[in-house]
């Protein structure tokens, strides 16, 4: 491995990790929040598809198409 390579791997890494200071991260109650909400979500979503599949399977089902 070159230097170059090297000091550029150690800019790269140096530089990532200035970026991962400037994030801002959620506290772990905003976590939880947010993470039941996308589970409450697709949970409400799956149910919504299930329906429309019952739904269009039962109709097909009774005009014989299958």
């Amino acid at each position: 491995m070159s230097e170059a390579e090297k000091t550029s791997k150690t800019s790269f890494f140096k530089s990532l990790k200035s970026e991962f200071k400037k994030c801002t991260w959620p506290k772990k109650e905003e976590l939880a929040k947010q993470s039941a909400l996308v589970i409450v979500v697709s949970v409400v979503l799956g149910v919504v598809i299930a329906g429309f599949d019952w739904i269009i399977r039962y109709g097909l089902t009774a005009l014989g198409i299958s």
